[in-house]
């Protein structure tokens, strides 16, 4: 039993205490303040704590998880260091794009036994794909190589910002010899500044960590990932490509663990809004995905996903605000297209409709005979099949774009 557990049943039963929640964040807010005073005031107590319970995991502290590989071994390294780091905090699977500085990176995290590596296709999959999984998880993580990966990526790391997400995005960086050369590096726009990439996340994250010294990486990694759980925002971690294999004596130690303080909600609230998403979220038998992004990763990782493509010719919503000729696209075979990624290796399923009674019957078959495949359904419909309301706010999108000018 968790100490914390511990000292609350010790104050119901021995001292006579109401069982109430007040009772329960007061016992663990004490906790958290003990083993912040001690794991700062004596380095060998971090070690003690997995074997008296750990700490609190009921959102007062970042849920923290024992790490496979010893912190005095030869394999404390920079990479191993933070693999080791993303393990404790809960992620099991980092989503890559390997690039040629981050190669070794990517050899350190996936020799963590606790870590997953999921390759993309490409750095704005990535980026989406540790998006949803914070927003499943509480954090993601991706990682990709400089400039050429970090741009890429960039879009997905604006939105996770934009949503309040904790997505740890990591770039293998160039190799620390070169900062401050003058020299013109592959990967850059051509120029000896390494700063673009760096001053583009500044925008979109709370927090920016450019790993080039071994003596303070710790530290920066550290703070980076405790700074996204704490402000529920994308952090950027950039690690020069000739470190992550070098031992320091900075990642042979047990760190602290990370100490967050809790997030106050409403109760009641956040219990109904969970049983409704619990109701409607155990009704369903397969889940449903509205994307068709990185469909020969999903294909690899035995993903069973239903997948609809709406395939209405073309920018609907542009047509509403403002029509014309650039709004029609070249149309594809979708369903094709997926055939083709398919090519006969994995479980898939795939289908196109144009009617009604065609759609439900696809969706009998994804939910029943095709449960166990990777189901894609191409959803043809008419280019001005729309809702009235989105009718309306077309309108007045086009209405407020087109104001004049005010006089000057």
């Amino acid at each position: 039993m968790p100490v914390y557990d511990m000292m609350e049943s010790f104050l119901v039963k021995k001292l006579n205490f109401k069982p109430t929640l007040r009772l329960r964040i007061a016992t663990r807010t004490s906790y958290v303040a003990l083993t912040m005073f001690l794991a700062m005031t004596f380095p060998f107590f971090g070690g003690l704590l997995s074997f008296f319970g750990g700490l609190p995991t009921n959102g007062a502290v970042s849920t923290v998880q024992n790490s496979a590989v010893p912190y005095n071994s030869v394999e404390s390294t920079l990479g191993r260091h933070l693999a080791r780091r993303l393990v404790q905090i809960g992620v099991t699977d980092v989503f890559s794009v390997p690039g040629d500085f981050n190669l070794t990176l990517l050899d350190h995290l996936i020799a963590e036994p606790g870590l997953n590596l999921v390759g993309c296709c490409n750095e704005l999959n990535a980026g989406y794909a540790a998006d949803g999984y914070a927003r499943a998880r509480g954090v993601g993580a991706c990682v990709v190589t400089f400039t050429v990966g970090g741009l890429s990526v960039l879009n997905a790391i604006a939105g996770a910002c934009s949503e309040n997400l904790p997505v740890i995005c990591i770039v293998g960086g160039p190799n620390s010899n070169d900062y401050g050369t003058n020299r013109i590096l592959h990967h850059t726009i051509g120029l000896p500044d390494f700063t673009q990439e760096l001053r583009c996340f500044q925008t979109v994250t709370c927090y920016q960590a450019v790993v080039n010294n071994l003596e303070d990486a710790h530290e920066l990694i550290d703070t980076a990932i405790s700074t996204a759980l704490k402000e529920s925002k994308p952090v950027y971690i950039s690690v020069s490509c000739n470190l992550p294999a070098i031992p320091h004596p900075t990642f042979s130690r047990e760190p602290v663990p990370f100490m967050l303080s809790p997030k106050v909600s409403n109760k009641m609230g956040l219990e109904a809004a969970v049983e409704a998403a619990a109701e409607f979220l155990n009704k369903a038998v397969k889940p449903v995905m509205v994307t068709a992004q990185d469909v020969s990763t999903m294909l690899r990782s035995g993903q069973k996903s239903i997948i609809f493509l709406i395939n209405n010719g073309g920018y609907t919503i542009e047509v509403e605000i403002h029509d014309g000729p650039y709004n029609v696209i070249k149309n594809w075979n979708y369903t094709a297209l997926v055939d083709a990624i398919h090519n006969g290796e994995g479980n898939c399923w795939t289908t196109k409709v144009r009617y009604e009674e065609e759609l439900v019957e696809a969706i009998e078959t994804a939910t029943g005979d095709k449960k166990d495949c990777l189901c894609f359904i191409e959803v043809i419909v008419h280019k001005d099949d729309t809702s009235k309301e989105l009718l309306e706010w077309g309108s007045r999108v086009s209405a407020a774009n087109s104001r004049p000018p005010n006089p000057q």
